[in-house]
């Protein structure tokens, strides 16, 4: 099973642009050892051999959104049909984070509003 995950992700990662090797890089905290030079794709595929099943899945389906994702359409169409398969409700999360923007903009708003306070020279103006 793991070879054969290994076989089908090493050949589809081996088809990406090399623009997106990095987003995979990043998305599993893979960094570069000190002292080496290592391309990108060399890098990926050293992660990749030593990757258990499950990771493997899980990057399969990354490597399959980022090749479908070649146009904003296609990729905004992509992660739709992703959220589909997963069961994700889209909608309230949309409305959630709205609700987080408005919160944060009102915290703004008040902050601006509030009365400074007063410094040393209007105090020694007022008395």
């Amino acid at each position: 099973m793991k070879r054969d995950l290994l076989f089908v992700t090493e050949r589809l990662a081996a088809a990406l642009d090399e623009r997106r090797i990095p987003i995979l890089l990043r998305l599993h905290s893979i960094g570069k050892a000190n002292g080496t030079a290592d391309a990108p794709a060399k890098l990926f595929a050293s992660f990749l051999r030593k990757a258990d099943e499950g990771t493997l899945g899980w990057v399969l389906v990354e490597v399959a959104v980022l090749q479908s994702a070649h146009s904003p359409t296609e990729s905004a169409k992509a992660l739709h049909e992703a959220a589909e398969f997963y069961k994700v409700d889209v909608a309230a999360i949309t409305s959630k984070v709205k609700q987080e923007f408005a919160a944060k903009d009102k915290a703004k708003e008040t902050k601006k509003g509030a009365p400074k306070p007063a410094t040393k020279t209007a105090k020694k103006a007022a008395a």
